[in-house]
């Protein structure tokens, strides 16, 4: 008699894995949250009153090509903090609080010490943000992933009052380029770094001198989490906009937060570029247009003040122990980015 395991679905394990995350999900948890793990739906009370005109937003990411690594060195206790990065980071450039968050897990088998291991990333990702990991799933499907894979993409949902939601309007000439220090590569541009560790015929586990580590230890550092220092930010600088640096690097995402008319002016040599950076670009023997389209070449955000506000931003964002530099100016001509 034919039955669902025997197809490659254990139900049982995966009821045994939802058990296994039930605490560490939980400790995300708020008094908003009012329905329990393993429900159908998520839900999560929202205290309207606290608002004039509140506005819901929403983000959806995924990780990328970082899985690979993951996968390939077995080390899945991080790569829940990136999901969890890509989609609140996105999230913040609006200035709103996220509120919760869900995941999608996808494997052709259920590993249930792999994906226990990545959820608590993710919860720890929830922690840091400030949300609530509400809900997920946890899809098994033999034949759609090869033994070891498995797929993330999850899923942001904040609030923001209206009035105070930045959408890139309020760029204008005079204000002054922050940026903040990205942990590094995040993850975006791994697709490229996995092809010239293929070329060089490098290992995850080889060490590299100029970074002090191995290689999975530096492609697999989490992205940093932004939410925190930037509400905290909002609270006392009229911020005019803030960009996250993924997939296009430092122009293709600052250009989409200016008004039109506005250039941004990009001093290079005002940041700290980080040793990874240098040594992909080295190793790979990279044009530095191509290594500023694809990474975020140690600047994970990048946030527009007015100037006079510029000495209040350094000094908020770095008791939130960030590390914050001034990179350049707005000013008159074509929307453009250019970095000189």
């Amino acid at each position: 008699m034919l039955s669902y395991k025997d197809a490659g679905v254990d139900i049982e394990k995966a009821d045994k894995f939802v058990e296994q995350i039930k605490g560490f999900v939980k400790e995300t948890f708020n008094k908003n949250v009012i329905t329990p793990i393993g429900g159908f739906a998520g839900a999560y009370l929202l205290e309207i009153a606290k608002y004039k005109e509140p506005v819901i937003t929403s983000s959806t990411d995924g990780v990328g090509t970082k899985l690979k690594i993951a996968q390939t060195v077995d080390k899945h206790d991080t790569i829940g903090i990136d999901l969890v990065a890509m989609c609140v980071n996105d999230l913040i450039t609006t200035t709103s609080k996220p509120l919760f968050f869900l995941d999608y897990f996808a494997t052709g088998k259920l590993e249930p010490h792999v994906a226990v291991d990545v959820v608590k990333g993710i919860a720890e990702g929830c922690k840091q943000a400030g949300c609530a990991l509400i809900g997920g799933e946890t899809a098994e499907m033999p034949g759609m992933y090869k033994e070891g894979e498995y797929d993330l993409a999850g899923f942001a949902v904040g609030v923001v009052e209206r009035e105070k939601m930045l959408d890139g309007s309020k760029t204008k000439p005079g204000d002054v380029l922050i940026g903040i220090a990205s942990s590094g590569i995040h993850s975006n541009g791994y697709s490229l770094v996995r092809k010239l560790i293929e070329i060089k015929g490098y290992t995850y586990d080889t060490y590299i001198e100029e970074l002090r580590k191995k290689l999975w230890e530096e492609l697999l550092t989490p992205t940093k989490i932004y939410v925190k220092p930037i509400l905290k930010l909002a609270e006392e600088v009229d911020i005019h906009a803030i960009a996250h640096i993924t997939g296009g690097g430092i122009p293709g995402n600052l250009i989409r937060v200016l008004n039109k008319d506005v250039k941004a002016v990009i001093e290079e040599e005002s940041w700290e570029v980080l040793p990874v950076f240098k040594w992909i670009q080295k190793e790979g023997n990279i044009s530095k247009e191509e290594m500023y389209k694809t990474f975020n070449m140690g600047l994970g955000m990048i946030i527009a003040v007015p100037e006079k506000d510029k000495e209040k931003t350094l000094q908020i964002l770095e008791k939130e122990g960030e590390r914050p530099y001034i990179i350049g100016y707005l000013k008159e001509g074509e929307k453009s980015v250019d970095i000189i």
